[in-house]
């Protein structure tokens, strides 16, 4: 599987045309399958996924052009036929991956299934925030909010590296350089603190930096 891990979406001509490239076609010619469930994690999680899917949240994702769109939400998953729902997974050419909370999307990732999934499909997963971070082996205590019932703050581990999104973000008034690097010194392997205008492509575990903004790699 093709990533392309954002921290604010598909935010700059650079990231449009790693994405564009990673599909091998154009947008207007792919399917999309959006996925919100992050968002519901935290404080005005239903307003922010009707933002999500509409193409109002101000980080591009869903509002690109895509030929089809569906949404696919992972907790309604396990209640439902596989025959439902993994067709259109597997066929599909990019799963557009919302923020919020990362420990609860890894939950519902695993608990719907997709988890064991992902590896295998050919689409391109391009994650916005959580979406991104929830690859990582682990998130770290800085992001810890909504708590999984076997606790800790491990993800997916579907890539050797960590991500503190948001660098320097106005609204974020914490997501400061020096507590990327606090947070970094507390991983156990490799980290990137991003702003909004970086991406993190990976391509059968080739690692490359897609930014027209700051970011910087910590490394143990």
């Amino acid at each position: 599987m093709k990533l392309l891990l954002t921290s604010g979406g598909i935010s700059n001509k650079s990231i449009h045309d790693a994405l564009v490239d990673m599909l091998d076609k154009p947008i207007a010619d792919s399917s999309a399958l959006c996925i919100p469930t992050a968002v519901y994690a935290i404080p005005g999680g239903a307003r922010n996924a009707w933002k999500f899917l509409n193409g109002q949240s101000g980080a591009p994702m869903c509002e690109l052009g895509w030929k089809t769109m569906g949404v696919l939400e992972l907790t309604a998953l396990p209640s439902l036929n596989k025959e439902h729902w993994l067709p259109m997974v597997k066929e599909t050419d990019v799963l557009l991956v919302d923020g919020g909370d990362p420990l609860y999307l890894s939950y519902w990732m695993r608990q719907s299934g997709l988890a064991d999934l992902l590896p295998s499909l050919d689409s391109v997963y391009v994650g916005l925030s959580a979406g991104s971070m929830v690859m990582a082996p682990n998130i770290g205590e800085f992001f810890v909010n909504w708590t999984p019932p076997s606790g800790g703050d491990e993800t997916l581990n579907l890539v050797d590296f960590s991500m503190f999104p948001h660098l320097e973000h106005e609204m974020l008034p914490y997501n400061t350089m020096v507590n990327a690097e606090k947070w970094a010194a507390g991983m156990k392997g490799s980290a990137y603190a991003m702003d909004d205008q970086t991406a993190i492509k990976v391509i059968d575990g080739e690692v490359e930096v897609v930014s027209e903004g700051q970011w910087k790699l910590f490394t143990p």
